[in-house]
């Protein structure tokens, strides 16, 4: 591994640290912190930076988050390589899976939201 690619990976992961911790102490919901505390580097830091400051059950919070945002990052994932298959530009296909990936976690988390919604509502 070269200094460039060192360099490169630094920026890479010192920005995902950044933008993850800006948007947990910017974001009004909570579970939107925890789908960005699924970046693999930043989830176990974020988890333990949120349970010392304000306790476990905050922590739980952020973790329930990092599930969607880890089943989001399944559709990244298939997204870039589809588009990589498709285009074989690799810009627009990275794009399109953070994209896609930030918009699937969402979607779980409302559905999930839903359908324990529906949930309570049937047993009450």
């Amino acid at each position: 591994m070269n200094i460039k690619d060192l360099l490169i990976r630094f920026t890479l992961g010192g920005t995902a640290v950044m933008l993850s911790y800006i948007v947990t102490i910017i974001s009004p919901w909570k579970i939107l912190s925890g789908i960005f505390a699924a970046f693999p580097a930043v989830m176990i830091t974020a988890i333990l930076m949120v349970g010392v400051a304000s306790g476990s059950k905050n922590a739980a919070k952020i973790a329930k988050g990092s599930v969607f945002g880890m089943i989001g990052g399944v559709i990244c994932v298939t997204t870039v390589w589809l588009g990589l298959m498709v285009s074989n530009n690799w810009f627009f296909s990275v794009m399109l899976g953070l994209v896609c990936w930030l918009g699937s976690s969402l979607l779980v988390s409302n559905l999930r939201d839903r359908i324990k919604g529906i949930g309570i509502r049937e047993k009450s």
